[in-house]
């Protein structure tokens, strides 16, 4: 029997070039309740971040590397879908870009996901 994951999440490439939109796709499979979806993001050995650009075809200016989302602003939706960008300059090749994305339900995390993706010179 096959074990439904209570969040996860997914990109369409698994590496963007310098200055192009990160796009992903966030599924939400917990059958229970829950207060929130938080997306934290993280450009591993470097202090630059990420901002939110479009969550679900509509536009945001969310410039930190966390984004909470309220179930109330989720509705009955299962999937999310946001846009996000940097500036970032890998020193080398290539940096990664981890994304943690999380259900919280009364200050308790449920269920949570790690994603990633390169960023490529």
């Amino acid at each position: 029997m096959t074990e439904v994951k209570g969040v996860s999440i997914f990109f369409p490439k698994n590496e963007i070039p310098i200055g192009h939109d990160i796009h992903g796709k966030i599924s939400i499979g917990y059958p229970g309740r829950f207060d929130s979806v938080i997306i934290n993001s993280q450009i591993e050995n470097s202090n630059d971040h990420l901002r939110f650009t479009h969550l679900n075809e509509r536009r945001i200016n969310y410039p930190y590397g966390r984004l909470s989302i309220l179930k109330d602003d989720i509705g009955t939706t299962r999937i999310l879908e946001f846009i996000a960008n940097t500036t970032h300059t890998p020193q080398d090749r290539s940096s990664n870009v981890k994304f943690r994305v999380a259900i919280i339900q009364e200050h308790k995390e449920i269920s949570y996901d790690i994603g990633y993706i390169k960023i490529i010179k």
